[in-house]
């Protein structure tokens, strides 16, 4: 299906074994490795990197952030929403006179829900005890890890943002200043809250002592969470939503995530020969632009709390739809589309597969680095800024309010083929994932990549109207010819590759597994 060429510079090869784990920190992949070793299944491996990673990668996410996760039990696909809601008590009118949504403090706060997606998915398909999972974490909060290059540089970056935050700067600028890397970083409050949330299987978190401080730390700080807000959080089975492309079918997670945009690029690439353009070339890079623009413009105008949406998503995804849109696409001049309407009808991610069939997609996230900014006072949980992604405009389906879900960047990837699962991956980092989930797909399908050399290669993003970033590594007369076509690109520097996400890719062979792990993060596949 695939070849074995590796056409891009890389620091990765991809590893090919029976019982696999990729993330972003390779001591949070070792974590998910030892309950495989176990005896544990993909679930258990997926949940102990999951919980290791708030200790290991805490400038991407943490105790209190927001997960999803789509998994194959071996026998059928599921899907898994556990972001939380708004406080109950937030008002459009709080943010009177304001522009946009604050990104941090206690106004970007929603109800923190990756416990409660570690508890579910333990509940329904681990093997191993809940507890079991957490013992990798539980060591590195306590006894302490060394800090990985790629984390510390981004850590640093919090020495400003969060300055005027002093419950932050205890938690995590030891004497003043971030962890640089081969430091050791040890963070006792952390280890107690994830003893005490693995005793009580999540309760103490939503309806216990941990609840209780932080909403007693939200009253005291200005804050609208309160115990009745955590006490309602639940996650919920919501499965997926799909569209075809090139004899696969891509899966994600259905509103309020952004991935609906990445089918939405596929769907209208339908329409257009991508295969019959070079790989990397002007023709290729420029119909897959503007099929992801028109996909964003229905994406940012559609996704929001699925109880408040406006358009149904099979609307949306209908082919007849899909393919006026894709008429839209002029192969010689860019555009900047706006939203269709069709006839009504800073992120950790992982991915594991054990030898039995079962693969996990899991995704998990504080949003901008450390999230609101805002950490309980002697808990270690740092809260996510998820309620940024409301918006302020009057009537849209997403517009700030109580009790909702917001829409959300972080999205799991699933692909099937024929009904059986094919590859379980992600590509963290915001507005890129669902970006870089249709980038995959098409170098896999079109171009007939390994996904090691599709994560290798560099990659584009569509930022607004007609400006696109791009990675080193596409040729000069190629960005010259986009230009020519009306494009306003910007060569991003190596420097900041982190803004391209990164990658984590399973793919299922006939016996066993090849797993692939982004260089642009810290991580690695691993597996045996």
């Amino acid at each position: 299906m695939f070849s074995y060429d590796f056409p891009y510079p890389s620091q990765r090869m991809p590893v090919l074994a029976r019982n696999v784990v990729a993330t972003s920190q390779p001591l949070a992949a070792q974590a998910g490795l030892t309950m495989l070793h176990r005896g544990g299944n993909a679930v258990d491996a997926a949940l102990a990197t999951a919980i290791a990673l708030t200790v290991v990668e805490p400038t991407s996410n943490g105790v209190g952030s927001d997960a999803f996760a789509i998994l194959w039990d071996g026998t059928q696909l599921h899907g898994l929403n556990a972001s939380g809601r708004s406080p109950a008590a937030l008002t459009p009118e709080r943010f009177a006179g304001q522009a946009s949504m604050p990104l941090r403090g206690w106004d970007a706060v929603t109800v923190p829900g990756a416990v409660s997606a570690w508890v579910t998915l333990s509940e329904r398909f681990g093997k191993l005890p809940f507890e079991a999972l957490f013992e990798p974490a539980v060591r590195y909060a306590r006894e302490g890890f060394l800090v990985s290059p790629i984390t510390a540089k981004a850590w640093a970056f919090s020495e400003k943002t969060f300055a005027d935050m002093p419950e932050f700067g205890q938690a995590f600028l030891p004497g003043g200043r971030a962890p640089k890397s081969g430091e050791l970083f040890r963070f006792e409050d952390q280890a107690k809250t994830l003893e005490r949330i693995a005793e009580t299987k999540g309760e103490a978190f939503y309806r216990g002592e941990l609840a209780e401080k932080m909403a007693a730390h939200a009253v005291a700080s200005g804050g609208l969470l309160d115990e009745s807000d955590l006490n309602a959080h639940q996650a919920d089975w919501v499965g997926t939503v799909s569209q075809d492309y090139r004899g696969v079918t891509l899966h994600e997670i259905p509103p309020n995530g952004q991935g609906l945009a990445a089918l939405l690029m596929l769907g209208i690439l339908e329409h257009h020969p991508v295969a019959d353009f070079p790989v990397d070339s002007a023709d290729s890079l420029h119909v897959q632009l503007e099929a992801m623009k028109l996909g964003f413009a229905d994406a940012h105008r559609y996704v929001a709390d699925p109880d408040f949406s406006d358009m149904p998503v099979e609307a949306l995804l209908d082919p007849g739809y899909l393919a006026e849109r894709a008429k839209l696409i002029d192969p010689k001049r860019a555009q900047n589309p706006g939203y269709g309407v069709p006839k009504r009808g800073g992120t950790v991610y992982l991915t594991a597969a054990d030898a039995e069939g079962m693969m996990v997609s899991f995704i998990q996230s504080n949003y901008y680095g450390f999230g609101s900014g805002v950490v309980v006072p002697g808990t270690g949980i740092s809260l996510q800024n998820r309620g940024a992604g409301f918006t302020l405009e009057k009537g849209h389906p997403n517009e700030v309010g109580g009790s909702k879900r917001p829409f959300h960047t972080i999205i799991p990837g699933f692909v099937t083929q024929g009904g059986a699962p094919l590859m379980s991956f992600g590509v963290m980092g915001g507005p890129m994932q669902p970006q870089g989930h249709a980038q995959m797909v098409v170098r896999l399908r079109d171009y007939a990549q390994n996904p090691q050399a599709a994560s290798d290669a560099p990659r584009w993003q569509v930022v607004e109207g007609l400006e696109v970033t791009v990675e080193r590594g596409f040729k000069a007369e190629v960005l010259n010819d986009l230009v020519v076509r009306g494009h306003r690109l910007r060569e991003s520097a190596p420097e900041a590759s982190f803004s391209f996400g990164g990658a984590q890719l399973v793919y299922r062979l006939e016996d066993g597994y090849l797993a692939a792990s982004d260089h642009r993060k810290d991580g690695q596949a691993v597996g045996f």
